[in-house]
């Protein structure tokens, strides 16, 4: 489909269109001609990714500027979602451009050949044949043995490959060329251990491993020394053979995902990893995680090249404002200062074995040190591009403009700076009691105690990253604690605000054995995000659970030019919210501290789950507030027989905070919904399976929220965090908590709603979900489907409730209710030429009040003339009444009289009308919003 928003051209890649995307792509549309911020909250399985994509792929092609599509995702499911459906969308680009009058633009018209054999190119660049067999034919290309016999190595048929591979690619791009098709790139970039292709490498599980065998591999020093005595370090020939090539040619337009990327740099013998950084400056799109943007540690090696015009989309951002906090904070033990301490002995001993060996190398280091960091800024990421080994928890530019101090320009001064901070660390932890301070006075202590000045420790991430750079030192996974107290170092010696050090001597309240952790957390999210709304002109922060919508701008301190919760238009009620408050006994049911182990709330939390199950179909996912709590019920249950009665009906599965075992529940739990055997899962709110795991129509016929997820408490964190956002955003406590726990209950709700086609229950069972200040936190599109009558009831009435539901969505889906939840091209016409009306009409009305503002100066201008301008003012007002009158059939203009007299109020004053109107009868159901720019 191809539609016009606000004179933009759109490619939709689907004959149809939601309401909800229309007036989402609307105000999406708005904030980017803006250049502005804003807050977008659309409906879970409404299309909120391929909305996005679309408009910003054709405003990209559109403008000649180009502006680069920053795309933030949270987890590496949700970046190949992203990457699969902006394939999806440039393919239905290229074939729209191809054959734009096809009856049916998805047909697949043109089906770009998986290879083309560069032998068989033509004179029009063309070959016929390759699109069937594409895949099968690199496949056997690559399989077929050397035809000259045995007497080739497995070195010589590896070059073979890439050059083959490398003809097929430039005949890719010819055939591309020749038809005309839109130069475009999209990749993703994730982790090393999920892109790495080293044989051996590659197979290691853990991440840190993985990562330090690379780094041992890419390291400058490294490849250099490996270069010039070939056979001396071990180096990874995929890196390699990465640095033959330029950057703009390492990786072929297209969208690639994050396996077609690996399968093609194994064919090309390149690392996918290096490619992908090396390529950012040439891409359209990149999508990766919040953390690549948002920690300043990665921000630093991957995102500083991004240019300032690019557009910044957060999705799935309800909770940013957590991970903006977690990226500046750090938790320091006593295992990691005895590993930091080990390691500073290992830096001296290395120092002084290289000032008897090759004492020039300190030497220079300590002439570049004294020249300033800004020197060494071009060199942070080494000669190969391969990222700095030990990155600053802090923006460079905060520490660049200044020289570092003279007693820790020298190695062994640095060292002994080093083994002495971290003495001082150690000591603090032998206190029993918690103590709770300020950056301020941790620093004016540790200067009492240690003779250690401020300036000095704001340096000490950088200083060690040289040195380590200086020293060639490998094996960098047994200095990750040191590098953990050099960030701690520096951090707490820049910020003065927004943090605080908390040292808790016990891991537990119950515990007797000290096992302490100095937290130095962040209070303000603020400051992590802040350099994002600095450099970036547009950012999008957009999710399906993010109300209210202003908590965030408050918390993260930036301004918005648009703001909005889009409502769900349905032709049938496909999900259904309600909020259970007392079994069937009457009893009240709550999570709260003081009842959550009664026996009798126990019970009937069992019942509950019973009871579900024994009427709802397929797949059921309950969540609990917390581990600790589901451990507890569980145990309940199973004392009680609860569980023994809930097997006859479905299998049991439970999350577990091990993500290896939750995968392995996750695949049996699908198992079992897919032979139709029907299992339940239990979950926790904030884990993985309420963040990132889609439970769409057999696999969630009903989620159940037993109780209100609220963080603990008791936490010194969180209450430090509330009593800063009390002192500083005039965020009252109890708000704050009750907008944490019911962001994290629609996000667990939402996971049972994957599409309007899709059905499912949503069960609150905690008394307090019934109370107006936890519904009004609730999603828009949530809040519009609870009725009154199911906010207030026991687990009989709720089940009469479910099974009625569940009956009625067994029938077949209606059918001829297009324009209703569902529009086609003539229905989008017909909506903008509606708005068109709308906006002609009240300029009218603005118009005729304006002149009837004048007539009324005139008339107080010549009153002694008799008051002919009070009477001319007096005749104008009726006649806008007989206006009106008029008007009395027209719906939208007789409920909207009073909302023009406030925009005309606005508009004197010089501001923007904001109207939002009433989705009626002729639309559809449901609500529709937009905004009007009066000025």
């Amino acid at each position: 489909m191809k539609l016009y928003i606000d004179g933009l051209p759109v490619l939709f890649p689907y004959p149809k269109i939601y309401p909800e995307q229309y007036a989402y792509m609307t105000d999406l549309k708005r904030a980017l001609d803006a250049q502005g911020h804003c807050v977008l909250e659309m409906p879970s399985g409404t299309g909120k990714t391929v909305s996005l994509l679309s408009l910003i792929v054709s405003y990209q092609k559109y403008h000649p500027a180009g502006r680069k599509l920053i795309y933030c995702s949270r987890t590496v499911p949700e970046i190949e979602k992203a990457l699969a459906e902006l394939k999806r969308l440039m393919e239905y680009r290229a074939r729209y451009y191809f054959d734009p009058d096809a009856e049916d633009p998805n047909d697949p018209v043109l089906k770009p050949p998986d290879w083309v054999d560069p032998d068989e190119d033509d004179k029009d660049g063309l070959s016929d044949g390759g699109g069937g067999s594409g895949g099968d034919s690199v496949r056997s290309m690559s399989e077929d043995p050397d035809p000259e016999g045995e007497g080739s190595n497995a070195a010589a048929e590896r070059a073979r490959k890439k050059a083959r591979f490398r003809k097929t690619r430039k005949a890719k791009g010819k055939w591309a060329s020749k038809l005309k098709l839109e130069p475009f790139l999209a990749v993703g970039l994730s982790s090393r251990k999920n892109l790495c292709v080293h044989p051996e490498v590659s197979r290691e599980r853990r991440g840190k491993v993985v990562d330090a065998r690379c780094r041992d591999m890419t390291n400058a020093w490294v490849c250099s020394k490996g270069r010039e005595e070939p056979g001396s370090v071990e180096l990874c020939t995929y890196h390699e053979e990465l640095g033959k090539l330029q950057p703009g040619e390492m990786l072929p337009q297209g969208v690639w995902t994050l396996e077609e990327i690996k399968e093609m740099a194994k064919e090309e013998g390149i690392c996918p990893y290096f490619a992908i950084r090396r390529s950012l400056a040439f891409v359209d799109v990149i999508i990766y995680s919040f953390h690549y943007l948002l920690d300043p540690k990665v921000a630093d090696q991957v995102s500083k090249e991004m240019s300032k015009d690019a557009i910044v989309v957060f999705d799935e951002a309800h909770n940013i404002d957590n991970v903006c906090i977690e990226s500046l904070s750090i938790d320091l033990t006593r295992p990691m200062l005895d590993s930091a301490f080990r390691s500073i002995n290992q830096l001296a001993d290395k120092v002084d074995e290289v000032k008897r060996t090759d004492a020039s190398k300190l030497q220079d280091e300590y002439a570049k040190l004294v020249e300033g960091l800004q020197a060494q800024a071009d060199a942070r990421n080494g000669v190969d591009g391969a990222e700095s080994i030990m990155t600053n928890p802090v923006l460079p530019d905060d520490l660049l403009s200044e020289a570092i101090p003279g007693n820790i320009r020298r190695a062994e001064h640095f060292v002994a700076f080093l083994r002495r901070f971290v003495e001082y660390l150690k000591t603090r932890m032998r206190v029993l009691h918690v103590v709770a301070e300020t950056p301020a006075s941790f620093l004016q202590h540790l200067k009492d105690i240690t003779y250690i000045e401020r300036k000095p420790l704001r340096f000490c991430a950088e200083r060690l990253r040289m040195l380590v750079s200086t020293l060639e030192l490998t094996r960098l996974d047994e200095y990750a604690s040191l590098q953990k107290v050099a960030a701690f170092a520096t951090l707490v010696a820049t910020y003065d605000k927004g943090f605080l050090l908390i040292l808790e001597p016990f891991e537990t309240e119950n515990a007797t054995v000290p096992n302490p952790i100095f937290h130095f957390t962040c209070l303000d999210a603020s400051l992590a995000i802040a350099p994002v709304f600095e450099r970036f002109s547009s950012v999008v922060i957009t999710s399906g659970t993010i109300s209210p919508l202003d908590m965030y701008p408050k918390m993260l301190k930036f301004e918005t030019v648009v703001q909005e919760s889009y409502a769900m238009t349905l032709t049938r009620s496909c999900f259904l919210p309600m909020v259970i408050t007392r079994g069937s006994d009457q009893v009240s049911i709550s999570s709260r501290f003081e009842v959550r182990n009664d026996p009798a709330v126990v019970r009937n939390y069992g019942n509950i789950l019973i009871e579900f199950a024994k009427a709802v179909p397929d797949g059921i996912v309950a969540f609990f507030p917390s581990y600790l709590y589901m451990e507890s019920i569980v145990a309940a249950w199973h004392d009680m027989g609860i569980l023994e009665e809930a097997w006859k009906y479905k299998l049991i599965f439970i999350e577990t905070p091990d993500a290896p075992e939750t995968s392995i529940a996750l695949e049996n739990f699908r198992r079992a919904c897919d032979n139709g055997r029907g299992a339940i899962l239990l979950s926790v709110a904030r884990g993985k399976v309420s963040e990132g795991i889609d439970f769409d129509h057999n696999y969630g016929r009903a989620v159940i929220m037993f109780g209100v997820p609220y963080q603990y408490t008791e936490s010194r964190i969180l209450k430090a965090r509330l009593e800063f956002l009390r002192d500083n955003f005039r965020i009252r406590e109890n708000d704050f908590l009750t907008f944490d726990a019911m962001r994290h209950a629609a996000q667990c709700v939402g996971r049972v709603l994957r599409g309007k086609t899709d059905y499912g229950l949503m069960v609150f069972a905690d008394k307090r979900f019934a109370k107006a200040d936890k519904r009004q936190k609730l999603p828009k599109w949530i809040a519009q489907q609870i009725s009154d009558t199911h906010t207030n009831l026991s687990t009989d009435m709720a089940l009469v409730e479910a099974k009625l539901f569940m009956r009625t969505m067994g029938q077949p889906f209606p059918e001829g209710k297009n324009g209703v939840s569902l529009w086609d091209l003539s229905d989008v016409e017909a909506r903008q030429a509606k708005e068109r009306e709308h906006f002609e009409r009240l300029m009218q009305m603005d118009l005729e009040q304006e002149q009837q503002r004048h007539g009324a100066n005139v008339g107080t201008a010549g009153e002694k003339g008799g008051g002919g301008g009070a009477d001319k003012a007096g005749r104008e007002d009726d006649m806008l009444l007989d206006d009106e009158d008029d008007e009395a059939d027209d719906e939208w203009l007789i409920a909207r009289v009073e909302e023009a007299e406030r925009i005309h109020s606005e508009r004197l004053k010089g501001g923007t009308a904001h109207i939002v109107e009433d989705y009626d009868a002729e639309f559809g159901d449901g609500a529709d919003l937009f905004e009007l720019d009066l000025d």
